[in-house]
């Protein structure tokens, strides 16, 4: 596939269903039609909440992997010690380009995620739960589902139900970000790092936690842990949700066991039975080689072995047919495109490492090659939060898991394969506030002096090459850059710099 994904893609179910049950016979279970396919769910006390993560091994499912019974043990002793209520909150927003089980959830199964954090406020004594999305389709059916429950945000109300919308973009994932939009603030990270279980919402003791991970405990308190772990591994029990995209006929949102085989995954998905690499974890993760992909299990002690970590779920393939570095020097202008703009290392070195990754695969030589070692490294522990670490993780596990490629482009005239586009990417189709604009820069050559201004006005998209000519970065114009793109536009000296429509 190329383009963006769809916002719900089809379900494929490997397996009996569970976070998934009821989907062949409703686009949307409402309450009525969640209790009839999953039943009541108990109540427990905060201890009994704890063991039963525990007995599940039960982590985060947003990128992380966290695991849960200590945050709920951190915030529960933080309430304690300060004698005030913590708040619970669901991380329910995407801003993955390659992820779309969170908003499947939202849409079609929205109450198996409030069970789990209305579980999780009962059990901590919570009075404010917030819910954290980035689209409008989810937003739409999460206010449903709460007012079903007759849940708000009123005074009164034993547990304080709202909905938190924020821009649909890379570091509106970040669990500071979304306090920081909870709280009334913009919906960036903060810049300094904290602990939200001791000092989160409002100041007090926060859980927070993905989406998967609600509606995952909604289901063991149901089940209980004898049979949620009668799938998947003893390690890994139940099952796990997998956006599968990249060289596959139709993307698809996957619930399989977990530790399932990665190449069964993409083989039911219709993909390659030898791809020549596959990206897991997203755009923060990391790449496997084709040997590497066809012999992992998709869980987090085979995928550590190889480097990487299945974070939020992401699988995506890559053809024969397409330059697997052209495909990784996409994704990498378009990260850093999605800086925040609040640190240097983001806002400068981010374009710096998707340069030198460019310059790479337009035969750079060893020069550009070395340049993107430190480039990455230059990055790497120095931004406000995770997303100069995962670019830079993005870009190193590109160079090694495709040494072959990497050698044709560095001592040789290139791999002789076009850049397909297959890493899905917002642009045109998508049209919420924030996404891509669908517009472009370029350049009258014609016209260009080689002034720079575009460069310093917008680093995120311009540099100046070493001909001492702005290169451009192979992305649309962000909506959060508009602004500067047209004032880059309107002060080019020569008049060179346009926006144009793809």
């Amino acid at each position: 596939m190329s383009g963006p994904l769809p916002e719900l893609p089809h379900v494929l179910v490997l397996g009996l269903p569970r976070l998934t049950a009821g989907f062949d016979d409703a686009a949307r279970l409402d309450r009525r039609a969640h209790l009839a396919v999953h039943g009541s769910i108990p109540r427990l006390t905060e201890d009994e909440l704890t063991r039963l993560a525990e007995a599940v091994a039960l982590r985060g499912r947003g990128g992380a992997g966290f695991p849960f019974a200590r945050k709920v043990r951190a915030v529960g002793g933080a309430a304690r010690r300060r004698g005030t209520p913590p708040v619970v909150v669901v991380n329910g927003c995407e801003g993955e380009p390659a992820c779309r089980k969170d908003a499947v959830l939202l849409r079609r199964a929205p109450h198996l995620v409030l069970d789990g954090a209305l579980l999780a406020a009962e059990a901590l004594g919570a009075r404010t739960l917030v819910i954290g999305v980035t689209r409008t389709g989810t937003e739409a059916s999460v206010r449903e589902a709460l007012g079903e429950r007759g849940l708000s945000d009123r005074r009164g109300r034993a547990v304080r139900a709202r909905v938190v919308r924020l821009p649909e973009r890379m570091v509106s994932g970040e669990s500071s970000a979304l306090l920081r939009a909870a709280s009334g603030g913009p919906a960036l990270p903060p810049g300094r790092r904290g602990h939200a279980t001791t000092a989160g919402l409002g100041g007090l003791p926060t859980l927070l936690s993905n989406t998967e991970t609600y509606a995952q405990l909604a289901l063991a308190a149901r089940l209980g842990t004898p049979r949620y772990a009668s799938t998947g591994t003893p390690d890994e029990p139940g099952t796990v949700l997998l956006t599968v995209s990249g060289a596959v006929p139709f993307p698809r949102v996957v619930e399989a066991p977990g530790g399932v085989a990665l190449s069964y995954v993409l083989a039911q998905c219709g993909g390659e039975a030898v791809p020549q690499g596959v990206l897991v974890g997203g755009y923060h993760g990391g790449w496997l080689d084709a040997a590497a992909a066809a012999g992992t299990a998709l869980s987090r002690g085979a995928l550590a072995a190889h480097g990487a970590t299945l974070g939020a779920g992401a699988v995506l393939p890559l053809s024969g047919a397409t330059c697997p570095l052209g495909e990784a020097v996409r994704v990498a202008h378009w990260l850093a495109a999605e800086s925040a703009g609040q640190c240097g290392p983001c806002r400068l070195g981010l374009p710096t490492l998707a340069g030198a990754l460019a310059d790479v695969v337009t035969g750079g030589g060893r020069g550009a090659l070395e340049a993107v070692r430190e480039a990455a490294g230059a990055v790497r522990g120095r931004g406000a939060c995770g997303h100069p670490d995962g670019a830079a993780r993005f870009a190193l596990s590109a160079l090694a898991a495709f040494t072959d490629d990497l050698a044709a482009h560095v001592l040789g005239g290139g791999c002789g394969r076009p850049t397909a586009g297959l890493l899905p990417l917002p642009g045109d189709g998508n049209t919420e506030p924030g996404n891509a604009a669908g517009k472009r820069l370029a350049v009258d050559w014609t016209l260009c002096e080689g002034h720079g201004l575009c460069a310093g006005l917008l680093p995120e998209l311009v540099r100046m090459g070493p001909d001492g000519f702005p290169a451009l970065a192979d992305a649309g114009v962000p909506g959060h850059l508009r602004g500067r793109a047209q004032r880059a536009v309107r002060r080019c000296p020569a008049l060179a710099l346009r926006l144009d429509d793809p």
